[in-house]
């Protein structure tokens, strides 16, 4: 979905993933294990979203600049337009 439809979906309260319904957590293991499971489905979303917390150190990750290339090279490979 587009960052306005999400826009609109959490101004009427909806705070779940608009794709599965997941409830959001604040718990970054879990965050970070939701991400790594659309990246195992090739997700090139899920993976440019990976590679942006390699880039940041981000849930728990180290930063890791090798693997984050490899990510952002994989999701532009998928057809991630902002990889």
């Amino acid at each position: 979905i587009c960052k306005g439809c999400a826009l609109a979906a959490h101004k009427r309260g909806m705070t779940d993933c608009a794709f599965c319904r997941t409830s959001m957590t604040d718990n970054e293991a879990h965050v970070l294990s939701m991400i790594q499971a659309r990246v195992a489905k090739k997700d090139p979303v899920a993976i440019n979203h990976l590679a942006q917390k390699y880039f940041f150190g981000l849930l728990g990750l180290q930063k890791d600049m090798q693997k984050e290339v490899k990510l952002y090279t994989e999701a532009a490979e998928l057809g991630s337009i902002q990889a």
